[in-house]
């Protein structure tokens, strides 16, 4: 009998950076009931291990905290959580750090008037985009973009109903996202193609947005036939 190949996130470090806004949290206490070893970024290094010490007591899990260019050194894998204004000056800033690794970007570039939620113009084409010419030295994958912070952060919800579509030009690194979204209770990674249609996958959380205010849901995705 064969046994079932190894998940290939198994021992792997998480960073968050971002981890102490309402995504990067609900994220970071996913994985970290997961069993993952999860590392929370921040400007703020006291504030990131605040949060890290919140969650590890709320998960059981191993959680520590870093300022963001701590957290980016310390994963293996790195997922920006950040707000979409200091995305790409951060990330230049962490060029260095971040250079080998799998990041993993889930920052939708969206702006609000009293008409609601808007997509954003990037001029790179999208948020992951910018990220990947920022980041020529890693592997960056657009993921997460559309899983709902309230449903994340909210202990009474067991397992999250929706699924993740993961683009990257790296079938590796599209295989180990689709494998971290799936530690996730509920949660299913799917592979959703190259980077170059990550704007249409950021986009859609403004559409997301104007579901949940009509219906006050926290919406997601499901994919059928697949």
């Amino acid at each position: 009998m064969t046994e079932p190949a190894e998940n290939p996130i198994t021992g792997r470090t998480v960073a968050v950076l971002g981890g102490t806004g309402p995504q990067g949290r609900g994220l970071a206490r996913r994985w970290a009931a997961a069993g993952l070893r999860v590392v929370i970024g921040s400007r703020d290094a006291e504030r990131a291990s605040a949060t890290a010490a919140d969650l590890a007591e709320a998960t059981g899990g191993d959680v520590t905290g870093a300022d963001n260019a701590g957290a980016a050194a310390a994963g293996d894998v790195v997922v920006v959580a950040v707000p979409w204004d200091g995305h790409g000056e951060l990330l230049k800033s962490l060029a260095e750090p971040l250079a080998g690794k799998v990041v993993v970007d889930c920052v939708n570039p969206l702006g609000f008037d009293k008409r609601g939620a808007y997509a954003l113009p990037v001029e790179e084409g999208s948020a992951s985009e910018q990220a990947a010419a920022l980041l020529s030295d890693s592997r960056v994958v657009c993921a997460f973009n559309s899983v709902s912070a309230v449903v994340l952060e909210d202990p009474e919800v067991a397992s999250v109903d929706t699924d993740v579509l993961v683009l990257g030009e790296d079938r590796e690194a599209t295989d180990l996202v689709q494998a971290l979204a799936d530690t996730i209770p509920g949660v299913r990674g799917l592979y959703g193609g190259r980077l170059r249609n990550a704007h249409q996958i950021e986009a859609l959380t403004a559409n997301l947005i104007s579901i949940n205010r009509r219906y006050k849901a926290h919406a997601g995705i499901r994919i059928t036939d697949v």
